[in-house]
């Protein structure tokens, strides 16, 4: 690990108090940092940035798809990267290229233009092929690699209380991720989609040099404990030792991949709900406020059974989350199925709010308490790609649904048969530990 004390005067061997409780906050900070990147970001932007790029729901989908896929398969890498080089590093540059992409996205049509014109080749081809290339970018770094650095980082700084940071935590990402769409809607009514994505780009060069002065990757590192516990009182203790698995180990075992794709579903559906979410009210006479306004409700569940769950997650098995969870993506299925009918529009609430909720508990604290710290960064990268490749999936999917056979419900078919499928994988789960 190389010196976590370069380009920096704050050395938190030297505070007042225990430094995880700035690796809270600033981590936390850090993940709201990648909505751009997020599908909740993204899909704000997608009406005005398509039509402006002359392009049809299915080719922005379908770039979106590529572009996601392809960062999947660098996601992992980034998780390697983690392991070796820390938090710190590995956020700086992940924000440094979210922020260059979302610059160069602000004037992709005026490229678009001037290769169209260099090439004398009006085709949609060429805005097609400069937003995959952005969405990868923007998908690689905010979605997946500054995500998971800030909340492995977090999650590295305690262990007895894991649970109850990670609802500090988790409350503050879901009021933040509910609000971005609302926030975001009304900074592109008042300076166009271009001009927002350069006000974001600056705050985010911004947030880099904060990143740089206050992240840090282990409290090992500078002679402190998780939780702030002091040594000589710690080796005063009988511990109980947790067992480091490698990525190859943890794949070996049923919860890896039981838990892993759970997460992946609630990436699908949360992914292809709110890239089209305008678009699926509207085929229901929905405004584009009331759609938006569906995030309020749905935040407010998710942090409510996030603080409860991460609150009891230090106590009870885990094993209980991953059925919650998948009886709230049935429920979420049904709504989207039965939408028509106002219970729907209930059923959809509920049951997202609830898989958010879960995801934010499942993601940030069964990894390490399963699978140990040591080798946290090349596990989560990989759940990461199974999550990113869910959500590249997933607006294709549900666009060829509605323009190939009229409406969005029928995509709630596949989720109820995969879920099928998880529930019976899930009944011999266990805690590898």
């Amino acid at each position: 690990m190389q010196n976590q004390n370069r380009i920096t005067l704050i050395k938190p061997q030297e505070f007042p108090f225990f430094y995880g409780y700035v690796v809270l906050f600033i981590g936390s900070l850090g993940i709201l940092a990648s909505i751009p990147g997020q599908t909740i970001g993204v899909s704000v932007f997608t009406d005005p940035v398509k039509d402006a790029l002359g392009l049809t729901r299915n080719e922005f989908s379908n770039a979106y798809m590529i572009g996601t896929l392809l960062s999947s398969a660098l996601v992992a890498k980034a998780g390697i990267w983690f392991d070796a080089y820390g938090a710190r590093y590995v956020a700086f540059f992940a924000t440094l290229l979210l922020g260059v992409s979302l610059l160069v996205f602000s004037v992709s049509v005026e490229i678009s233009e001037a290769i169209k014109s260099l090439f004398n080749f009006d085709s949609w081809l060429i805005p097609f092929l400069l937003i995959t290339l952005l969405f990868f970018l923007i998908r690689f770094s905010g979605q997946g690699v500054l995500t998971m650095a800030s909340r492995n980082m977090i999650m590295m700084w305690f262990k007895k209380n894991r649970g109850k940071i990670n609802s500090i935590s988790s409350i503050t990402v879901s009021l933040g991720f509910s609000s971005a769409p609302i926030l975001l809607n009304s900074l592109i009514d008042d300076y166009g989609w271009a001009s927002s994505w350069q006000i974001m780009a600056m705050c985010l060069f911004i947030f880099g040099i904060c990143i740089l002065q206050l992240y840090r990757n282990r409290p090992e590192d500078f002679n402190l404990l998780p939780d702030g516990y002091d040594k000589k009182e710690k080796d005063q203790e009988a511990e109980v030792m947790e067992t480091d698995f490698t990525l190859t180990e943890a794949k070996k075992t049923r919860a890896f991949w039981m838990f892993g794709l759970v997460l992946a579903f609630n990436s699908f559906y949360v992914t292809g709900f709110t890239f089209h979410i305008v678009s699926i009210f509207g085929s229901q006479d929905y405004t584009k406020a009331e759609a938006i306004a569906i995030f309020l409700p749905m935040s407010v569940i998710a942090i409510f059974v996030s603080t409860l769950c991460n609150i009891l997650s230090d106590y009870i098995n885990h094993k209980i989350y991953l059925f919650i969870m998948l009886s709230a993506g049935v429920m979420a299925s049904l709504g989207l199925l039965f939408l028509t009918n106002p219970i729907g529009v209930y059923f959809l609430v509920g049951g997202l709010g609830t898989m958010g909720g879960l995801f934010a508990v499942i993601n940030a604290v069964t990894w390490p308490s399963f699978f140990g710290r040591k080798h946290l960064g090349s596990i989560t990268g990989k759940v990461m790609s199974l999550l990113v490749i869910a959500s590249a999936i997933a607006p294709s999917l549900f666009s060829y649904c509605f323009t190939t056979l009229g409406s969005y419900r029928y995509i709630s078919y596949i989720t109820l048969a995969f879920l099928l499928f998880l529930i019976i994988g899930s009944f011999k789960v266990k805690n590898p530990q």
